[in-house]
């Protein structure tokens, strides 16, 4: 019963001829970047990033087939570093639309020896999250309000307390220039 299943791992071309991280985060208004890994032997192939279903007419797609060159697609880019067999992809200026499951991949169709056309595209996918922009201008409003000015009065108060001028010494109630006189 378990041999077509290892049959089966065995006929998925290169499971771990192409890895990067599962999952992306960025904020709205900011930048993410992706990279991807891949084996010598992709080295030549067009690597692509595409939103999730991976329909070139109809989805985002950024493709590079030349390494070190920086291609662009709106707000994405795609550059191959082939020297290290990376290639990364930069999503710029995120919105909230920018969420979502995204694909990294190499085209690998029609070119893998022997089976012209019939084995799939090398990818993996990666869930990109994009969260709301934090202002660190109301944060820090806020951190002032509700720590800072109540610390700094508890540590003025105590100060205060504790430089009081004493205005009874001995069960005698004097001044402070009065204090002089006593003591002589």
């Amino acid at each position: 019963m378990w041999l077509p299943s290892a049959l089966l791992l065995l006929c998925v071309p290169g499971c771990s001829s192409l890895s990067g991280p599962s999952t992306a985060m960025g904020t709205i208004g900011g930048s993410l970047s992706v990279q991807c890994r891949y084996e010598e032997k992709y080295k030549t192939f067009t690597k692509y990033w595409c939103r999730q279903p991976c329909l070139f007419l109809w989805n985002q797609i950024v493709a590079t087939r030349e390494s070190e060159e920086e291609v662009r697609s709106d707000h994405v880019s795609i550059v191959d570093h082939s020297g290290d067999l990376t290639f990364t992809v930069t999503l710029e200026n995120l919105t909230a639309d920018d969420a979502g499951k995204y694909r990294c991949g190499i085209a690998t169709i029609l070119h893998e020896e022997g089976l012209l056309g019939f084995l799939p595209d090398l990818f993996f996918q990666v869930q990109v999250f994009v969260s709301p922009r934090s202002l660190p201008g109301s944060v820090h409003f806020l951190l002032l309000i509700l720590v800072k000015v109540p610390l700094f009065l508890t540590m003025l108060s105590a100060v205060l307390w504790v430089n009081r001028p004493q205005w009874a010494v001995c069960g005698k109630q004097s001044r402070p220039d009065e204090d002089n006189d006593i003591l002589s």
